[in-house]
């Protein structure tokens, strides 16, 4: 299944849809011309577990203007991008399009430059290579084999414009205040998913999602996680985790108060009593005195979170939709500390 690009990305929010005429007695007098972002801003949709999947991830790096897809409609030709793409979904990774911000021409770079990243907790890397040209972009290895090792991470906004406006209008002045403090890091990137939680943002290697980002509250976020802390404020979920193990270490970090990455690290998860429960057990904290005192006193111990899988009221979830549609929530059922 394509995943980026402009394509469906697997494991974003389940959308029922709904006639438009089954909702006139919605009364929830958001106009149809509204921006997504806006429609979600005023609503307060959740922000949490909203993180769409990502273990592995190939990048490559396409300069020039993109259409509704970054890897079809851009300086790669439609039936390159079409094999890039199924190649690498193919091995289980996501693509995923950038560009520095600002440029706009046609493909100047005369070599292609391609990243592999991994997003799984304790594999975390990034490395990157290069081609003489678009064609040989299909006989990268894609298991991590090649490329230079980098230490730096890499810092991806959404700006893809023609796949939905407020990803542009949003995500250029945090992607233009995040490449004044970080101009090595800072990537325009193509769909991350979420539009309507524009400005949305990905720190690689370690795939955390960001939403609701607005260009006064970037490098903020960025210096938090370069601390390995999240600011639950935008955060919308780690990559390698199951939308369930997203909401309940969101739940947990409420409750106790401790925002780093590391904190809280899932130990499994299984159905629980009721349809659509998931029960998660999490490690309390990260070990140590400090990680024990912020799990409430839990060191060693572990956190039973159930959460419940529910859909939202009918809403619009980007700018280009025409039908209303209900999506994927958790709400927490309960959280004991063991």
């Amino acid at each position: 299944m394509p995943s980026s690009g402009g394509f469906a990305l697997r494991g974003e929010p389940r959308l029922l849809a709904i006639p438009l005429s089954s909702t006139r007695h919605l009364g929830t007098g958001s106009p149809d011309w509204l921006p997504c972002s806006d429609r979600s801003r005023e609503r307060r949709d959740p922000l949490f577990a909203t993180g769409s999947r990502g273990l592995q991830w190939f990048l490559v790096e396409i300069e020039g203007s993109w259409g509704a897809n970054a890897f079809t409609s851009s300086a790669l030709s439609r039936q390159l991008g079409q094999q890039l793409v199924s190649r690498i979904e193919a091995a289980g990774m996501r693509p995923l399009a950038i560009r520095r911000t600002g440029r706009r021409g046609a493909q100047s770079v005369p070599r292609w430059r391609w990243a592999f990243v991994d997003s799984r907790p304790g594999f975390e890397q990034v490395r990157w290579g290069e081609v003489d040209a678009p064609e040989q972009l299909l006989d990268v290895p894609l298991d991590g084999s090649t490329g230079i090792h980098s230490a730096k991470p890499i810092y991806g906004v959404c700006t893809h414009a023609k796949h939905d406006r407020c990803c542009a209008v949003r995500g250029r002045p945090v992607v233009g205040a995040l490449a004044a403090e970080f101009p090595d890091e800072t990537w325009e990137c193509s769909h991350l998913g979420g539009d309507r939680f524009a400005g949305t943002m990905v720190l690689l290697p370690e795939g955390l999602y960001y939403g609701r980002v607005d260009d006064v509250d970037a490098v903020d976020v960025v210096d938090l996680a370069r601390e390995g802390r999240v600011d639950e404020r935008f955060f919308r979920g780690r990559s390698s985790l199951t939308h369930a193990v997203q909401a309940a270490q969101h739940y947990a970090r409420l409750q106790f108060g401790d925002d780093r990455l590391a904190a809280y690290a899932p130990l499994g998860e299984a159905p629980g009593e009721g349809d659509g429960v998931t029960v998660v057990t999490l490690a309390a904290g990260c070990g140590g005195a400090e990680g024990g005192a912020a799990a409430g006193g839990a060191a060693g111990g572990t956190i039973e979170v159930a959460v419940a899988e529910i859909l939202s009221q009918p809403l619009l979830s980007n700018c280009g939709a025409t039908r209303f549609g209900r999506v994927r929530e958790y709400a927490l059922v309960s959280l004991t500390v063991t």
